[in-house]
């Protein structure tokens, strides 16, 4: 009886410690499948994503218009659908370090728009490292994003001279610590490429040795309201790229008087070394504000730059570079064959290009009124460009009498735009836009194609959506 009393306490025991160790064997793999799930849902957390799609459509005045508004026209289309930017952004986001990876998609094909990484100092906070391909801090409407902006497009000035806004490069960011009371002054300079930003079928590795210096410092200051707000920029370009074998002008007069592009460094005299090669230069200086104030009519913002500089290109061109300059030339010849008979052959050859240095500038201004409390907001944008200030209407195009000096030509011609434009936010995430583009040019009895104002202007209706 004893024996058999002791081996049912026994066996009681047994089950009563086998039950606590499962259960405490279930507590553990609940806690630790916990904390799993919360360190995979801290890592998740500084992980974003962003984006958004901007369909539009678009009507122009001729068929096959030049624009700066979305590319040019097809020969013989006069309207169009567009898919003007589809983006997505992927932003990881620690204490001190951040990565940014972002894509544009269109009928145009895939381009990488941003891909960086920025560090930030562990003891002052003050001082940030950013390297791979992001906006050259140069001006406000650069770096301002498209899905903000409330034009259809950037200025004229601002594609010409930043085509792709982005580039390859490192910069420091210098700026008082988050919250602090020196947050609203920034400094942001670094060295980049030059070449810009790739898109659908370009390279934007660079092709020179020569790399370019990009500079902003900025302040932005609001009342404790926040009710009136406004900033100032400063901003400095220090570049150029490789002067190949080829003609450099400027513009001047010559030993006789003539006025037009006179050559400033011969291709004789040009180094047969890649690497003894000199650049020809680009220089910017750039100015900027931004003020806006909330009362009774609505939120009122006026803001604006002004660009000046000196810009090299080529006789038809004065937009940036992304790769040495060159034209392709048709060679015509008539041969015969065996039979007797004569054929035309045409080849083709690509020759690097003279480059043309010029004295430019060029501006933008923005007045933005949002009606009351209402989703509606006005739109009243004017830019200009003058690619050449040292030379005016009838004087481009004008026919030089010596043969050491070239004629100006449809690069040297000032364009300038008035947009007006109405934008209906129908909640926190879709915006809808519609905007007329009034395009006016310089013109010039000497040039052919520019007697008169070309017809130009652009109608554009477009929806975007943010996520």
């Amino acid at each position: 009886m004893k024996k058999t009393l002791l081996k049912l306490i026994c066996l009681l025991t047994f089950a009563i410690l086998t039950k606590q160790i499962k259960a405490q064997e279930s507590d553990d793999t609940l806690t630790a499948t916990v904390a799993k799930n919360y360190f995979d849902l801290e890592a998740l957390k500084k992980i974003k994503i962003t984006g958004y799609i901007q369909p539009q459509f678009q009507w122009a005045d001729s068929a096959g218009e030049p624009s700066f508004g979305g590319g040019n026209f097809a020969s013989g289309v006069d309207k169009r659908f567009q898919l003007r930017e589809s983006r997505l952004k992927v932003t990881y986001e620690n204490n001190l370090t951040q990565g940014v990876f972002q894509v544009d998609v269109s009928e145009k094909g895939v381009a990488i728009k941003d891909m960086y990484v920025k560090i930030l100092d562990p003891w002052t906070k003050w001082f940030s490292l950013k390297a791979g391909m992001f906006d050259r801090p140069f001006g406000f409407e650069i770096g301002y994003s498209s899905s903000l902006r409330e034009s259809p497009d950037r200025a004229r000035m601002s594609q010409i001279l930043f085509p792709g806004e982005r580039d390859l490069g490192a910069a420091l960011i210098i700026q008082g610590k988050k919250g602090g009371s020196w947050e609203w002054i920034k400094f942001e300079g670094g060295m980049f490429n030059g070449t810009g930003a790739p898109g659908p079928g370009i390279n934007a590795s660079d092709f020179d040795k020569f790399k370019d210096f990009i500079g902003h410092l900025s302040i932005n200051r609001s009342t404790a309201s926040e009710k009136f707000k406004y900033g100032l920029g400063i901003s400095y370009y220090d570049g150029g790229f490789r002067q190949d074998q080829v003609n450099s002008y400027k513009y001047g007069a010559d030993s006789l008087g003539v006025k037009g592009f006179i050559i400033d460094v011969k291709k004789a005299d040009v180094a047969s070394s890649v690497a003894a090669r000199k650049p020809i230069k680009r220089n910017y200086v750039g100015f900027d504000a931004q003020i806006s104030f909330d009362w009774l009519p609505g939120i009122t913002t006026l803001r604006g730059e002004y660009i000046q500089g000196k810009q090299p290109g080529t006789a038809g061109t004065t937009t940036s570079p992304s790769a040495p300059f060159t034209t392709t030339v048709n060679n015509t010849f008539v041969v015969k064959d065996t039979s007797g008979n004569y054929q035309t052959i045409t080849t083709s050859s690509t020759i690097v290009s003279d480059l043309y240095s010029r004295n430019f500038n060029g501006a933008y201004f923005y007045f933005l009124q949002n009606l009351m409390q209402t989703p509606l907001q006005l739109i009243v944008k004017y830019d200009w460009y003058d690619p050449n200030t040292d030379v005016k209407g009838d004087e481009i195009g004008k026919a030089t009498k010596s043969s050491n000096t070239a004629k100006t030509g449809a690069a040297d011609i000032k364009f300038s735009t008035l947009g007006l434009g109405l934008a209906y936010r129908w909640d926190a995430n879709i915006k809808f836009t519609a905007y007329y583009d009034m395009v006016k040019n310089e013109t010039s009895a000497n040039l052919p194609g520019y007697t008169k104002d070309l017809h130009d202007n652009l109608f554009t209706l477009r929806m975007q959506i943010k996520f």
